[in-house]
């Protein structure tokens, strides 16, 4: 029984504990680092350590001087008013486009409706009501 107390599980996390264990079981192995000068000691709270030469990053974001600020500001706003600019041309365009296709079905759609008249009465009477219709177009709009 002496020997079943040697291996209970309180005995096993100090052993484990005296190894210096990560989190997920592993022992921390030292990789060679040839471009270091100094030797690899074992990471404090799962910080590696790094070349020295390296320098901390150091943000620079908000260190441009004013005057920068401001011509890059007016070179945004220069581009924006450009791009609506083309923005509102391309809509106009659309939209011009769009009343020719309208203007074309209802001439198309005129044309037919007055050839189906011209079947059935006589072409002079047609003509009359073309004209008497383009009058009341004209008045109306």
């Amino acid at each position: 029984m002496s020997t079943d107390t040697a291996t209970t599980p309180a005995s096993v996390p100090a052993a484990a504990a005296s190894k210096g264990m990560r989190k997920n079981g592993q022992s921390p192995r030292p990789s060679p680092r040839p471009h270091c000068s100094f030797p690899r000691l074992t990471p404090k709270q799962g910080k590696n350590w790094h070349d020295p030469s390296k320098k901390a990053f150091r943000p620079s974001a908000g260190l441009t001087s004013y005057a920068k600020r401001v011509e890059a500001r007016k070179h945004h706003d220069a581009v924006k008013e450009r791009e609506r600019e083309m923005k509102e041309e391309r809509e106009a365009e659309r939209q011009a486009h769009i009343q020719r296709i309208k203007e074309r079905r209802a001439a198309k759609e005129e044309k037919a409706r007055y050839e189906k008249m011209a079947e059935k009465m006589h072409q002079k009477r047609v003509e009359r009501l073309k004209r008497r219709e383009k009058r009341n177009k004209l008045l109306n709009s």
